[in-house]
C-alpha cells in the first residue's frame, strides 16, 4: 500500500474511532471502509493503522490514549489526568446510580442471566425502578427470556457496562471472595 493511502487509511480509522459512542471492532471498522472503498480492506493494514495511531497518542503532549478494551478499541483520557476527570464527574451527581440500583446491577454482573425475580428474591424488595433505570442508562440489556413459566425477561451487562467499567469479559469482576468478608456462621462463636 502505498505512503500516501496508508496515511490517508490511518485518518479514516482514527476518526471512526474518535467518532464511535463505544468501543469499536477491527471487523466493524473494516465494513465500514470496504462499504466506503468499495474494495475489501486488509485486516491486517487496519490493525497496523491502529499501531501507528497508538504509538502517536502516546506523545507526551497527548491527553488521549487508544486503547483495546472487550476487543474493540476506544480513545481514553490518559492516567495523568484522572483527578481532573473525576473532578468533573463529581459535578454530574445527578446521573449517579442510587444504592438500590448499585445493589441490582451488582446482581445482575454476577448472576447473569437472570431474571427480574431473581433478583429480588435476593434483594428481598421489589426492583421494577432499578432494573428500568440500568436499562435506561444501557448499563443491561435484555438476554432473552426464561424458559420458566411466564417466560420472563432475562437481564445481562452490556457492553457500555464492559466500557464503563473498563473490563473485557465478566470474569474479570473482582471475586467475591476478595470483596466480601465472612461473618461468623450459624452455631459459631466469636473469640
Amino acid at each position: 500500500m502505498k505512503e500516501e493511502n496508508s496515511e490517508q487509511l490511518s485518518r479514516q480509522i482514527e476518526a471512526l474511532v474518535y467518532a464511535s459512542e463505544l468501543a469499536i471492532g477491527v471487523s466493524e471498522i473494516q465494513q465500514v471502509l470496504t462499504a466506503l472503498h468499495e474494495t475489501e480492506i486488509d485486516e491486517q493494514a487496519i490493525i497496523e493503522a491502529l499501531d501507528t495511531i497508538r504509538d502517536r497518542y502516546l506523545q507526551d503532549d497527548r491527553i488521549l490514549e487508544l486503547v483495546c478494551i472487550n476487543k474493540g478499541y476506544q480513545f481514553l483520557t490518559k492516567p495523568l489526568y484522572y483527578e481532573t476527570i473525576n473532578q468533573l464527574q463529581a459535578h454530574r451527581s445527578k446521573k449517579k446510580l442510587s444504592p438500590a440500583a448499585l445493589e441490582t446491577l451488582a446482581i445482575i454482573a454476577y448472576r447473569q442471566p437472570i431474571t427480574k425475580l431473581e433478583i429480588e428474591q435476593i434483594r428481598g424488595v421489589n426492583c421494577d425502578y432499578s432494573v428500568h433505570r440500568l436499562l435506561e442508562k444501557e448499563l443491561i440489556k435484555i438476554a432473552g427470556k426464561a424458559d420458566a413459566l411466564g417466560k420472563p425477561l432475562l437481564y445481562a451487562t452490556s457492553d457500555l457496562f464492559m466500557d464503563h467499567f473498563g473490563i473485557a469479559t465478566t470474569a474479570d469482576l473482582p471475586k467475591l471472595k476478595d470483596i466480601v468478608q465472612e461473618d461468623n456462621a450459624i452455631g459459631e462463636t466469636a473469640e
